[in-house]
């Protein structure tokens, strides 16, 4: 049943199609379908590539190894929706990826959608020390980015280091830094972001 539903997607010859496709192939629920989803990524249709995000979320951990195995350096647009789909899972196994992509992805829709995912990994699942030096490895990222010269970077980054804000002991560094930035960053929007961070 599933191999008929992956063989629609390959089929599917007009962006309709393909939506539909994905949409039943989604609702199969099944693991088989989980290179097909990371592949629908790469097909230029955003609405299909919304639903493959989703379906994969859903499948959440399961679906990690091959997300970090299959990011695609060429297809920026394709890597944006790996990005956004293991932030939502919020797996700690990226945290690597989920850096690099923060601090270093040429695309800045690829570099937002990881600075808001380092913030809300699911740190409680790590074993000590991996538990204790991870959120930090997060945190230095996300101080590095909080500086960059994008204003979107930053605000991704402040909304970042408001979810990180839940490690109890990265606080003290997290509300000096958006202190730092409430005082200095030129952008309205940010200030407003940083104010809103910093009252929750």
């Amino acid at each position: 049943m599933t191999d008929e539903l992956i063989r629609a997607v390959a089929l599917a010859d007009t962006p309709a199609k393909m939506v539909t496709a994905v949409q039943n192939l989604a609702a199969a629920k099944n693991v088989a379908a989980i290179p097909t989803l990371i592949a629908v990524f790469g097909y230029n249709n955003p609405a299909a590539a919304t639903l493959a995000v989703d379906a994969l979320t859903e499948l959440g951990e399961i679906a990690v190894p091959q997300l970090l195995t299959q990011i695609d350096d060429y297809n920026y647009g394709a890597r944006a929706y790996s990005i956004r789909t293991l932030a939502a899972i919020a797996d700690p196994r990226a945290l690597d990826v989920l850096i690099t992509a923060a601090a270093t992805d040429f695309a800045p829709s690829v570099r937002r959608a990881a600075a808001k995912g380092l913030g809300n990994l699911h740190w409680h699942q790590l074993k000590f020390p991996d538990s204790h030096t991870a959120p930090k490895k997060a945190l230095e990222t996300l101080l590095l980015i909080s500086q960059d010269s994008e204003w979107s970077i930053r605000y991704a980054a402040v909304v970042g280091l408001q979810a990180l804000a839940n490690v109890p002991d990265l606080q003290e560094p997290i509300q000096t830094r958006l202190k730092q930035m409430l005082a200095t960053d030129v952008e309205k929007s940010i200030r407003a972001r940083v104010q809103l961070a910093s009252n929750q």
